[in-house]
């Protein structure tokens, strides 16, 4: 662990979370508040477009550097799925809450004074166990998508793994935004919520998006698509790392990276 600890590739992969989730919260909370017509049914779909779009860039991006996580609770999926070690997974998580902090603080300063939106989460017409239950279901979609398309076993994909995660980011926040604003992402939701300090029903943004995460990494792993990984192997990976390593995009000739799928 040491030695994973001292690694250029270990930081730089931390670093990339940082400055991607810093970018993706950036150009989708400026997406999101940049029209004053919100209520209206097309602002769903700009929005929708804005943050599946900006997480298709920035997983061609970055996914050969760190994974292109981009979110905690597919940091927490790829944890469950032992594709990745605790340590990168806790650092993943500090770097995407910290990225979303200071975009969401960069956006409260240079947005309009006729604006007092920050993007934050919030509930619409539902309860807090009707929101759980919608954030888990909109994010057991996502990724489930993100593990599946990037599974290397599987040789029937030949699109672009970015781009289908970007649209399963879209369909999310098609199907949520009514209803909660669509989370779907902790870190998503920490920022605003911390610039803002309204934490009012903060929770739902957590513990709906985490479990679908789990779940989802569960369900693929050991029902829809089982690993023949002994118990050893998987604790090995959750303290060391996987010994191959993962690229977002699919080449399998990437070894500076820990998200890995055997």
């Amino acid at each position: 662990m040491t030695v994973r600890i001292q690694s250029k590739d270990f930081w730089r992969a931390v670093l990339a979370e940082l400055v991607g989730m810093m970018l993706f919260i950036f150009l989708s909370l400026v997406t999101a508040i940049g029209n004053k017509n919100n209520a209206n049914p097309d602002q769903e779909v700009k929005v929708a477009l804005g943050f599946g779009l900006a997480i298709a860039t920035l997983a061609q991006s970055l996914g050969h550097i760190s994974g292109a996580h981009l979110n905690p609770a597919v940091t927490l999926g790829m944890l469950a799925s032992c594709q990745i070690s605790v340590l990168k997974a806790v650092m993943y998580i500090i770097a995407q809450m910290l990225g979303s902090a200071l975009a969401s603080g960069i956006v409260y300063g240079v947005r309009p004074n006729t604006t007092d939106a920050l993007g934050l989460n919030s509930l619409s017409g539902v309860t807090p166990s009707q929101g759980v239950g919608i954030e888990l279901l909109a994010t057991f979609q996502l990724v489930l998508c993100v593990i599946a398309v990037t599974d290397k076993r599987r040789r029937d994909v030949t699109g672009s793994a970015p781009l289908a995660i970007g649209l399963s980011v879209c369909l999310g926040h098609l199907a949520a935004i009514s209803y909660t604003g669509c989370g779907i992402n902790p870190a998503r939701s920490f920022g605003p919520a911390v610039i803002l300090n309204d934490f009012t029903n903060h929770w739902v943004y957590w513990v709906g998006p985490m479990c679908g995460g789990v779940v989802a990494a569960l369900i693929y792993d050991f029902l829809l698509s089982p690993k023949l990984d002994d118990f050893p192997e998987r604790m090995k990976v959750l303290v060391s790392g996987p010994v191959g390593d993962y690229d977002v995009n699919g080449r399998n000739d990437v070894t500076n990276m820990e998200m890995s799928s055997k």
